[in-house]
C-alpha cells in the first residue's frame, strides 16, 4: 500500500518561480528532444525497449504481478503500457490482460498484497485502487477492449464512496477514513478526468473531475515555493509534511486531463505554475537531476518511495507533449541521458539515484520509475527503424586458475524495428581490454523488420580470451551494432574477474554472483530474503585447480539453506526449525562446498523459507566465498 502523500493545492506563483536554467546533459548526450526521423529519436526507442525487457523480465506470471507489492505492480504495468504506446511495440500486451483475468478476484490479505483484496482491484487502501483504474484506462487505450474501461468505472465508483465533507470535500485515503491527502485526490482528479474523455456523452465523471480539482486548490497543502506537502491534518490544515516527487507529477498530471476536457486556459496556467516551481531553485531538482527527499546521503528510499520520480516523469512526458515547450522537452531529454549515461549497470538495469550516486538500489520498481524517463525521451511521433543489442551473460564472473588464460562465450542479441519487409544488415564489433582477445572482432547479420509491434532479433556469438594474471575487477567488453549512417547502438558485458567472492547483499557487488533471484527482494543494502516458496541461488564458479571452497552466510530469520555442484540437484545442510521473525538468530554460518566441485568447479548455495506460509523467509546480509 502507497504512503500517505500529498494533497494538491495550486499556488499562484509569480513569475521568480519560472524553471530555472538547467545544467548541461552528461557529456557526449543529445541536450535537445528527439524528433522521429533522428538518429537521437531511434535511439530513444532503443533504450527503452531494453530496459522494458529488463523491466518484464521481473514479471511472475502465475500470480501475474511483480514480486511482492501490488500498488506498486500497478504503476510498473501502466509504465510497460505507456511503453507500448509510445514506441509501437505490442509484444506485452498479453501480459497486461493476464493480470486482469488472475487478479480481478477477491484474495485473502498476503496473497497479492498486505491487505485483503475485495474484488475489481479495490482494497482499503483507495489509492492502490486508483493506480489499478488508471493501469486499466491506459490498456483500454491501448487495444479498445471496453473490459478495461468499464472495470476503471467500477473502480471509481468504488473510490467515489469515500469522497464526503469532512475538510469541505476530497477522497480519503483509506478505508478507515483517518487521511486526506494528495495521492489520492490527484489519482482521483486525474481517473474520472480520464473517464469524461473516453466515455462519450459523459457530463458526471467530468462534473467530479472539476469538484476534485476545485477542492484540491483550496485545500492549503501547497506551500509557499509552490511545492505540494504531504496531506491534511486533524484541523483540515496542510500538515507541511515531506514533498515527494509524484505528487507534483500527480499535480500536474491531473490538471492537463482536465484541461484536455474543458480547454480552460487557467488550468494550463496553473499546471504550468506547478512545473515550473518542481524545477526552480529549492524544488526538486539537485544539479540538474530529479532527486527524491530520501536520494540524499544518509537517507534510504523505501519500496513506495522507488517509483515515485517515475511517476512525475510520466505526467512530466505529458506535460511536454501538450504544451511544446522546449524548456519541458529539454529536462526530459537531460533526465534520460543521466539515467543511461549514470544509472545503468551492464545489464540495463536502472538503479534508484538517477545521479548514480552510490551505494545504489537496483530492483524493478527502480528500473519502472527509470524507465519512465526513458519513454519520454521518445518523440511523440515514434521512429519508423530502431537498433537496439544486449549482452548474455552481461555479468559473467570468472575466478581464473593461476597461470592460464581463461575463456567466456558472450551472445550478443541484436534487435531492430523498421517498415514491415525492409532487410537491414547489421555489423556488430566487439572490443575488449588491453592485452585480451575476442573473437571475432567484427560480424555481420541481416534482420527483416516487421514493422513496430515486434521488433526481429539475431545474435552472434563471441569467445573472450582472459589473459593470465587479469587484475581482479570489472572489466568490459563492447559490442556496437551498426547499420548505415543513423542506427547504432552500443551495449557491454562487464566481466568480473575475482579470486573470491566478498560482497554485501541488495548491493551491485552481489549482482554477478546471483545466478537465479527467483522471486527473491531486497529491501536495501544488505538485505535479500526469500518469502514463501520463493528462493535465491548464488554461483560460485571456481578455478579449475581449486581443491577445497567454503562460503559463510551472514543470515537470520526462517531459512532453508542448500548446495549443489549442478544447480539442479539440492543438498539441505542448515534449517532454521523455530518461527523466527525478527532477526534474533542472525550469525555467520559456514558452510564446505568442496564436496560439490564437480567436473565445472562450480558450486551453487540456494536461501528459501523453512516456513513459507509466514511471510519471514531467510534473509541474507553479506556473502563470502574462498577456496585453495
Amino acid at each position: 500500500m502507497s504512503r500517505p502523500a500529498l494533497v494538491l493545492k495550486v499556488l499562484m506563483a509569480g513569475a521568480g518561480l519560472l524553471a530555472a536554467a538547467l545544467v548541461a546533459p552528461p557529456a557526449g548526450a543529445d541536450p535537445g528532444p528527439a524528433s522521429a526521423g533522428s538518429a537521437a529519436g531511434a535511439t530513444a526507442v532503443a533504450r527503452a525497449r531494453v530496459a522494458a525487457d529488463q523491466l518484464m523480465s521481473s514479471y511472475e506470471p502465475n500470480k501475474a504481478w511483480f514480486p511482492s507489492s501490488w500498488w506498486n505492480s500497478a504503476v510498473a504495468l501502466q509504465t510497460i503500457g505507456d511503453y507500448m504506446q509510445r514506441t509501437g511495440d505490442r509484444r506485452y500486451l498479453a501480459q497486461l490482460d493476464n493480470t486482469f483475468e488472475k487478479d480481478k478476484g477477491a484474495f485473502p490479505a498476503g496473497y497479492l498484497s498486505g491487505d485483503e483484496l475485495w474484488g475489481n482491484f479495490t482494497s482499503r487502501a483507495i489509492d492502490d485502487s486508483e493506480w489499478w483504474g488508471l493501469t486499466w484506462i491506459q490498456t483500454y487505450d491501448l487495444t479498445k477492449d471496453r473490459k478495461y474501461l468499464d472495470m476503471a468505472v467500477t473502480i471509481a465508483r468504488f473510490v467515489e464512496d469515500y469522497w464526503d465533507d469532512t475538510c469541505g470535500g476530497g477522497v480519503w485515503w483509506n478505508a478507515e477514513r483517518t487521511y486526506k491527502n494528495a495521492v489520492t485526490n490527484g489519482l482521483w482528479i486525474r481517473l474520472t478526468a480520464e473517464l469524461h474523455n473516453r466515455l462519450p456523452g459523459d457530463t458526471y465523471w467530468l462534473g467530479r473531475a472539476q469538484q476534485g480539482w476545485n477542492w484540491l486548490n483550496g485545500s492549503g497543502m501547497i506551500n509557499d515555493a509552490g511545492l505540494v506537502n504531504d496531506g491534511l491534518n486533524d484541523n483540515c490544515e496542510s500538515n507541511g509534511d515531506t514533498v515527494w516527487t509524484y505528487n507534483q507529477g500527480l499535480a500536474i498530471g491531473a490538471g492537463l486531463e482536465l484541461w484536455r476536457a474543458t480547454h480552460n486556459p487557467e488550468l494550463l496556467t496553473t499546471v504550468r505554475r506547478l512545473a515550473d516551481s518542481a524545477i526552480a531553485p529549492g524544488g526538486l531538482v539537485t544539479d540538474g537531476v530529479l532527486t527524491e527527499y530520501c536520494d540524499a546521503p544518509g537517507r534510504v528510499c523505501d519500496d513506495n518511495a522507488k517509483q515515485f520520480k517515475g511517476i512525475f516523469m510520466r505526467y512530466w512526458m505529458d506535460l511536454a507533449d501538450t504544451t511544446r515547450d522546449r524548456r519541458y522537452a529539454d529536462f526530459v531529454a537531460q533526465q534520460a541521458a543521466t539515467v543511461w549515461e549514470h544509472n545503468r549497470d551492464a545489464s540495463d538495469r536502472l538503479g534508484v539515484h538517477w545521479s548514480g550516486a552510490t551505494p545504489n538500489v537496483f530492483d524493478w520498481r527502480t528500473q519502472a520509475s527509470a524507465l519512465s524517463a526513458l519513454i519520454a525521451a521518445v518523440p511523440p511521433t515514434r521512429p519508423v527503424r530502431s537498433l537496439s543489442a544486449t549482452t548474455d551473460p552481461s555479468l559473467p564472473v570468472v575466478m581464473p586458475a593461476t597461470g592460464s588464460a581463461t575463456h567466456v562465450k558472450i551472445k550478443v542479441d541484436v534487435q531492430a524495428t523498421g517498415p514491415v519487409g525492409d532487410q537491414v544488415p547489421v555489423v556488430v564489433q566487439a572490443a575488449a581490454p588491453a592485452g585480451w582477445t575476442v573473437t571475432p572482432a567484427r560480424s555481420t547479420v541481416t534482420l527483416r523488420t516487421r514493422g513496430n509491434a515486434v521488433p526481429v532479433q539475431s545474435s552472434v556469438e563471441v569467445d573472450v580470451t582472459i589473459p593470465a594474471g587479469a587484475a581482479d575487477g570489472l572489466h568490459s567488453v563492447t559490442a556496437t551494432a551498426t547499420s548505415g549512417s543513423q542506427l547504432s547502438f552500443t551495449t557491454r558485458s562487464d566481466i568480473l574477474v575475482a579470486h573470491e567472492a566478498d560482497f554485501d547483499t541488495g548491493t551491485a557487488a552481489e549482482t554477478p554472483w546471483l545466478h537465479d533471484a527467483d522471486g527473491s527482494q531486497s529491501n536495501g543494502v544488505q538485505n535479500r530474503f526469500a518469502d514463501g516458496h520463493s528462493y535465491f541461488v548464488y554461483r560460485f564458479p571456481f578455478p579449475a585447480d581449486a581443491s577445497s571452497a567454503s562460503v559463510s552466510l551472514t543470515i537470520d530469520n526462517e531459512f532453508v539453506i542448500q548446495l549443489s555442484g549442478d544447480g539442479q540437484n539440492w543438498t539441505t545442510v542448515a534449517t532454521e526449525t523455530n518461527e523466527v521473525h525478527g532477526g534474533e538468530n542472525k550469525a555467520v554460518r559456514t558452510f564446505d562446498l568442496t564436496p560439490y566441485l564437480g567436473a565445472g568447479k562450480a558450486a551453487h548455495v540456494r536461501i528459501s523459507d523453512s516456513f513459507p506460509n509466514t511471510g519471514w523467509g531467510g534473509r541474507v546480509y553479506h556473502v563470502t566465498a574462498t577456496y585453495n
